[in-house]
């Protein structure tokens, strides 16, 4: 079965995932350029005048030294990434980035992307306006480390220091050979998961899924995510942007093991895009995020792909930190350590509420690494309800007797139907009919005979 795969957003070719772009830094805020109009441009404007506090959080330096791009990221500030920093910022881990490519060459990129795979193998190239964009912002947004001067340029990812293996698995929603892609190319997501797995992944992102009305769970993978979780890589996906439609479930967000994660907005709100369903793991930004694109431009967009990508970077943290614990383990350390917890512990939202990298790094060093895949837990109750209790059988001669008298009383029976049987024989012998009158002596003839005689 071939699956309609899309990304989740955001991104300047992604049809579901609206953006703007950052426009150029200005010397002063009284000479900067007017964002655009619009959704992105009210996110920028509101975030143009909190520029100051977001960006001395992240960055530590003066407004007017840092480009546009760094100070309208706010999600860094919102995730306590300098906190978490104090621990590691993610050297070691390898995330790979199930996508539409990376840029390689990107400036807030350079010397963090591994050699990768094209499961695809044909559509947009290097230079194409439809290539590696979606895929790029992801890196990014995991593992950018800015550019410029002390860094203090570009995209500065959650997990700086980790290293990106990409692995093209989709193709751009602009290229125009995806209809063709969607059509023969639907084991590209399970071949890409086993390959990453087989080469050296720690982390898988997957920015991606279906969540139209004919998703359903395709074996190939379930089993491919299986095969990585049992390898010890934790797998993160987003869990759609059909929250303001139908609420669908998406796949690969839905299978078991994997950390589904939802949008929300800088003030810790479920934004209204992200699907709303029972898998849904932890929350991360996914409103208005600054976005690298491979023209060396920025924008602002949304979707529920940046927010897998940033729980990938948190769990690459983690995995830096803690690097022996299991998948399971990481998961449940990011959802048992999130802020804007929903009333009741959880909900379809929000999961179990925005991951808090730094909390989580101090809840992973207490624990004692488990196995990579746990063992069955029994089930406390039975599975089919005890039928009615049959009536006793009552007891035979043999058991009321023991077994001394019941032998006793088979061998005197034996004894007296012998004894029966010599007297019967006797009689009939007695009473048997004698041999007619002017027989031949010795005997008679065979059809003469008379019932009885032998």
């Amino acid at each position: 079965m071939t699956s309609p795969r899309r990304v989740h957003g955001p991104g300047p070719s992604v049809s579901d995932g609206a953006t703007a772009p950052i426009p150029a830094p200005a010397p002063s805020a009284a000479s900067a350029p007017r964002p655009s109009r619009g959704r992105a441009g009210r996110a920028a404007r509101r975030l143009l005048a909190a520029a100051g506090a977001v960006l001395v959080a992240v960055t530590g330096a003066p407004p007017a030294h840092a480009d546009a791009a760094r100070s309208l990221d706010w999600a860094l500030g919102a995730l306590h990434a300098q906190q978490a920093w104090r621990t590691t910022q993610g050297a070691g881990v390898t995330v790979a980035v199930l996508d539409t490519g990376v840029d390689a060459t990107h400036p807030d990129l350079t010397g963090q992307v591994l050699a990768g795979k094209d499961e695809v193998g044909f559509g947009a190239e290097r230079g194409d306006s439809a290539w590696a964009r979606h895929g790029t912002g992801m890196a990014a947004i995991i593992a950018g480390h800015g550019h410029g001067p002390g860094d203090g340029s570009g995209v500065l990812g959650i997990a700086p220091k980790a290293r990106i293996l990409p692995v093209r698995v989709i193709l751009e929603d602009k290229d125009p050979q995806r209809a063709k892609a969607r059509t023969s190319r639907g084991d590209a997501l399970p071949a890409g998961i086993r390959w990453a797995v087989d080469h050296g992944a720690d982390v898988i992102n997957l920015s991606l899924g279906d969540d139209s009305a004919t998703a359903a769970p395709v074996a190939a993978e379930d089993d491919a995510i299986q095969y990585a979780l049992g390898k010890g890589v934790v797998v993160v996906a987003s869990a759609g942007n059909g929250g303001d439609q139908a609420d669908r479930s998406s796949y690969p967000a839905a299978y078991p093991g994997v950390i589904a994660v939802a949008a929300v907005d800088r003030y810790g709100r479920h934004a209204p895009f992200s699907t709303s369903r029972w898998y849904s793991s932890v929350a991360a930004p996914g409103d208005d995020v600054v976005i690298a694109d491979p023209n060396r431009k920025y924008y602002t967009g949304w979707g529920t792909s940046a927010a897998s990508a940033y729980v990938s970077g948190a769990a690459a943290l983690i995995r830096s930190a803690s690097p022996h614990l299991s998948p399971l383990q990481v998961k449940q350390v990011l959802q048992s350590t999130t802020r804007f917890r929903p009333q009741g512990g959880r909900s379809d939202d929000l999961g179990t509420g925005m991951i808090d990298p730094a909390a989580a790094l101090a809840a992973a060093r207490r624990l004692a690494p488990g196995p990579v895949v746990p063992a069955p837990v029994a089930y406390p109750q039975r599975f089919f309800a005890p039928g009615p209790t049959p009536a006793p059988r009552p007891p035979d001669r043999a058991q009321v007797l023991g077994d001394g008298v019941a032998a006793w009383c088979a061998a005197a029976g034996g004894l007296l139907v012998v004894l029966a049987g010599v007297l019967w024989s006797r009689s009939f012998r007695t009473r048997a009919p004698q041999p007619p009158a002017g027989a031949p002596a010795g005997g008679v003839d065979r059809a003469d005979r008379v019932p009885g005689w032998r």
